[in-house]
């Protein structure tokens, strides 16, 4: 959840610290913290809130050195302060950690190390690795044994960067499911959780696995496993530019992203359409393995659960096969019924969601095959899956997500075609023209992005709204869930998603006067019995404004607004029918005042519980 940089090499660390730390701030920002090696003492500076606010209380109190590492906190635990903020130091000051996850076993091993005699400053439970280190580092005054030793007695998830006021020739990095890079440059080395915080510095990456620790100097990277026996790894070269990491003239990355969608669409579909069938190179699942799988079940968190529930009505309806669809938070502590002849697929932006990841290795463990889609190279849901599709969005900077849940719905309209073709519930004529509106999608985007005018004034005709309800049948009931969200993320409306058919059971009681309402109605069988729930709303006061196909006249009459999109396969009506909700929710929360791209309370990578 949280973001670590770190620095060894020839040139001043703070700036390179700090750019490093506004990269990554969309991973947290409670609080953030430096700390720099001057050659006697190691400083730390650190403070809550954002990182201006360590900015700020830098200014005029520059920390000289060339070695050091930099965090931008996520409260787990401890609330945000200055006490509880990163780096922390060990007893006097000798070993200073940055940390992102969680040790589940921290208080046990706080209650062991009082008894000892340490003294804890904080509520964390980053500090009490940094005492157990120096609890093994004085031992030996060997840094790297003391660190090993550690991470060995703990129990949960950790990104670590590891400083010793005695070793200033190094740099210990260590990972356990958090996520962890080390950027090799010339006579400088980098450690970061994510590549953009170094890419201005370096395009060479190694990627730290599971269990994986390094000792990293000036001119050196040297990787062990959990054994500490030497680890021979491939660079991994990055390359897209920094610039996509950047806002490129727009107000906010929630809108930069929005407005990337036609681009980033095209790259995840077009490569993969052929005219003999969907091209999946990552993913080798033939006939004879479909012929094996009796149970499919899709997993994901958050809006990416969203991208499953279409998946599940694609794969039933036109691959004629069960499907579940379950948040991973659910489905990992209810004992789901898994073994070989299951297929999970697992959906995650990031790669590294917690609960995602844990409900990929609990299936792998029932003998499962696991398909992942995830947006990052080398993540470690990529990483652990049997095949992998990668959705080419690029670097999603703002916490709610965009342009990843669109290209996560293209990836359930091309694995749903290809499963449908494999087990011939879909022929080559129906494919053809599923190809051809698929190859349409991206100027169709473009079309929609056209009306941001239009829903921006819409967006301030209802920004006073204080209950939004969103309803749709079939796959339009998946496009409410995900547009409710969006809402309540980033504009702190409260909205509710409901199933038309579901209204006089119960939801219909809520509504009142001046209530607003979207109606989603893109899927036509289902336009008339949608259009009849609007009206029950309408007659008892609720205002309106519907997403509809280009031409539904009926939406028209009964709605106070209609938002039209382009007409195309029934199948590929979300994605569509999306953009809108997102423009709608984007200028509702800046016309409230709010942080667009940081929303309160959230983070863009949910590695904990």
């Amino acid at each position: 959840m949280c973001g670590i940089v770190g620095y060894i090499g020839k040139n001043p660390a703070q700036s390179i610290l700090i750019e490093g730390l506004k990269r990554l701030e969309y991973r947290g920002y409670d609080s953030a913290g430096i700390a720099i090696y001057n050659q006697e003492d190691i400083n730390i500076m650190k403070t809550k809130g954002r990182l201006a606010n360590l900015e700020e209380k830098l200014d005029g109190n520059h920390l000289e050195g060339t070695i050091g590492i930099g965090h931008t906190r996520w409260a787990t635990h401890g609330a945000p302060s200055d006490h509880n903020s990163h780096p922390h130091a060990s007893h006097n000051d000798k070993i200073v950690i940055v940390h992102n996850g969680i040790i589940e076993n921290y208080m046990e091993l706080r209650d062991e190390l009082i008894e000892k005699g340490y003294a804890f400053k904080s509520e964390t439970d980053t500090e009490t690795v940094s005492h157990l280190v120096f609890d093994y580092y004085k031992e030996s005054n060997d840094l790297f044994e003391a660190v090993m030793k550690a991470i060995k007695r703990l129990e949960g998830s950790y990104a670590l960067g590891v400083l010793c006021k005695d070793n200033p020739e190094e740099l210990i990095a260590a990972r356990k499911d958090s996520p962890l890079i080390i950027g090799k440059g010339d006579g400088e080395n980098f450690i970061a959780s994510d590549i953009p915080a170094i890419l201005e510095h370096t395009r060479d990456i190694y990627l730290l696995e599971n269990g994986e620790a390094a000792v990293i100097k000036r001119d050196s990277i040297e990787i062990f496993d959990m054994e500490e026996k030497t680890v021979e790894k491939e660079i991994f070269h990055v390359d897209w530019d920094i610039a996509s990491a950047e806002k490129g003239g727009y107000d906010h990355f929630m809108l930069k992203e929005i407005f990337e969608q036609p681009q980033v669409v095209k790259d995840t579909l077009l490569p993969r359409l052929t005219d003999k069938g969907v091209q999946l190179d990552d993913i080798n699942l033939n006939k004879e393995d479909l012929d094996k799988i009796n149970k499919i079940y899709m997993v994901a968190c958050g809006t990416a659960s969203y991208a499953c529930l279409v998946g599940k009505y694609l794969l039933e309806r036109v691959a004629r096969v069960p499907v579940v669809a379950e948040v991973a938070s659910e489905f990992r502590y209810r004992e789901p019924i898994l073994d070989e002849n299951t297929l999970v697929i697992v959906v995650s932006q990031s790669g590294e969601t917690a609960d995602t990841l844990a409900a990929l290795r609990m299936a792998k463990d029932a003998g499962a095959r696991v398909m992942a889609v995830v947006n990052v190279v080398g993540s470690s849901i990529a990483r652990d899956a049997d095949d992998i599709f990668y959705t080419l969005a690029g670097p999603e900077i703002a916490v709610a997500s965009t342009k990843a849940y669109s290209c996560q719905l293209g990836a359930m309209y091309l694995i749903a075609a290809h499963i449908a073709i494999l087990k011939g519930k879909m022929s080559m004529e129906e494919y053809k023209e599923l190809k051809d509106e698929l190859m349409s999608i991206p100027d169709k985007i473009e079309k929609i992005l056209d009306q941001q005018d239009a829903i921006k004034t819409l967006a301030e005709e209802y920004i006073a709204a204080k209950n939004v309800f969103y309803i749709g049948r079939g796959l339009d009931f998946a496009v409410c869930m995900e547009g409710s969200l969006k809402l309540k993320e980033i504009a702190y409306v409260h909205s509710e998603p409901y199933a038309a058919g579901e209204l006089k059971h119960g939801p219909i009681a809520l509504i009142e006067d001046d209530t607003l309402v979207f109606g989603i109605v893109t899927q036509e069988e289902l336009n008339e019995k949608t259009i009849s729930n609007l009206k029950e709303v309408k007659a008892r006061g609720a205002s309106i404004i519907t997403i509809a196909l280009e031409g539904n006249e009926k939406a028209k009459k009964i709605s106070d607004h209609v938002i039209y999109v382009p007409r195309t396969h029934w199948m590929l009506t979300s994605i569509l029918a999306n953009i809108p909700q997102q423009l709608f929710a984007y200028y509702v929360s800046v016309g409230l005042g709010h942080d667009v791209d940081k929303p309160r309370n959230l983070a863009k990578s949910v590695t904990v519980e």
